[in-house]
């Protein structure tokens, strides 16, 4: 690459909540660090790990930043720790070494809190990801221990929480310059709440990973399926209600393939008598899954995205998704999935589809086609342009400052 292209590249540092686990998002930013690295760009990445060193990847460093054993845990592989903050100068001497240009968080979490705290220091403009939705995470997670509670009560409490977390997830994003959302909804909250820019950043697929070619079934044997963590936020409970709705004529040739795995799993093991719950799976293993699918049920009210629906699509399977969060806007409702207005809705799609053979056939054609759409170059692109688009705010703001004399031009850097 020129020189004088490379010097227009910023020097980026990611500071990710969730970067090895199993996840969405820990798989689109571990993508967009292979983008920076196959570009040669610079790059460092701090992370929770079980690597004790970092790690040089050509333009990107991998840097672990450990959590200590009062970690408390969210979820499966994702802690918060109370005491992070003693890794704030350590990090701090590491970014003077870097010398970036911006810093990206992408959460409220422990390490992004971290990234808040280093970008005030250091007086860098600031740019988030919005990966999840932690207000409809958050509330339902609380509803589930409230089981002993009416119906009604934990219903109110669901919602009067849910409120709260959001209210104060759009307060926390109003410290960044510019915040990428991975839906439309999302944005258009973003802007009218925070007052700041926000922007689209939507998720690819490899569509190599995931392909027809990897299905190795043929024994006419229809399989719905899901791939993802098996908790309540999730909405699993409906897979149940959908292997209830099977005609009894055609519960013999009906399967559930289940990947995953989470507490909902004694449940979906009690409940679906023909299930196949193989839990995590990964590489061709997970590839091979998804291919095996025949309808992809994805019943998740939660979810700012949806990677897993994307991946159905590659892999050729339509999806039944719920007009709640991300999901809704991968679908075309009658092309490559349907889109349900209901619990109810969602059961009577996924049985209508088994019912309809010829219309699954299409559907698959047409699930594959959509996924090739979708490039990760071309998402990292748009993000790269974000980069510059949040560096463009600051220095905006720097020179509308400075002609007023409320602060000088320039602003020192970390230097080497």
């Amino acid at each position: 690459m020129p020189d004088s292209i490379r010097m227009k590249v910023p020097r980026v540092a990611l500071f990710a909540d969730s970067y090895d686990q199993v996840n969405g998002a820990a798989m689109t930013l571990r993508r967009l660090v292979d983008y920076a690295e196959a570009h040669e760009f610079p790059f460092i990445c701090f992370f929770d790990t079980e690597k004790k060193k970092e790690t040089h990847r050509g333009s990107v460093i991998e840097f672990p930043v450990r959590h200590s054993f009062l970690s408390i845990d969210l979820d499966k592989g994702l802690n918060f720790d109370p005491l992070f903050l003693r890794h704030f100068r350590r990090v701090a001497r590491e970014l003077e070494r870097f010398r970036p240009d911006l810093i990206h968080i992408t959460g409220v979490n422990d390490i992004s809190i971290l990234g808040v705290l280093l970008s005030e220091k250091f007086d860098l403009p600031m740019m988030a990801t919005w990966h999840t939705n932690v207000h409809e995470f958050g509330s339902r997670r609380l509803v589930k221990h409230l089981w002993f509670m009416p119906k009604r009560t934990r219903a109110r409490i669901g919602e009067f929480v849910e409120k709260k977390i959001f209210d104060w997830a759009m307060l926390y994003h109003k410290i960044p310059q510019l915040t990428l959302a991975p839906n439309p909804e999302i944005v258009e909250q973003l802007e009218k709440r925070t007052g700041r820019a926000a922007g689209l950043m939507e998720r690819g697929v490899d569509c190599e990973a995931f392909d027809t070619a990897f299905r190795n079934v043929d024994d006419g044997i229809f399989r719905f399926g899901y791939v993802g963590r098996l908790q309540a936020e999730k909405n699993v409970r409906l897979l149940a209600e959908v292997a209830r709705g099977v005609p009894f004529e055609l519960k013999d040739k009906v399967r559930f393939l289940i990947v995953g795995d989470g507490a909902e799993l004694g449940f979906l093991r009690e409940n679906i008598p023909n299930a196949e719950l193989p839990g995590f799976l990964r590489g061709r293993d997970l590839a091979a899954a998804y291919a095996n699918i025949d309808v992809f049920l994805f019943p998740s009210e939660t979810d700012a995205f949806g990677n897993v629906v994307l991946e159905a699509n590659a892999s050729g399977v339509p999806a039944v998704v719920l007009d709640k969060g991300g999901p809704k806007f991968l679908v075309r409702h009658g092309v490559n999935g349907m889109v349900a207005h209901s619990f109810n809705e969602f059961v009577e799609h996924a049985i209508a589809l088994l019912r309809s053979p010829s219309l699954v056939k299409e559907m698959k054609r047409r699930s594959r086609e959509i996924a090739i759409e979708r490039s990760w170059d071309q998402i990292f692109r748009g993000v790269y342009s974000a980069y510059e688009e949040c560096l463009e705010i600051r220095r905006s703001s720097r020179a509308r400052a400075a002609a007023s004399g409320s602060v000088p031009a320039e602003i020192p850097r970390p230097t080497r």
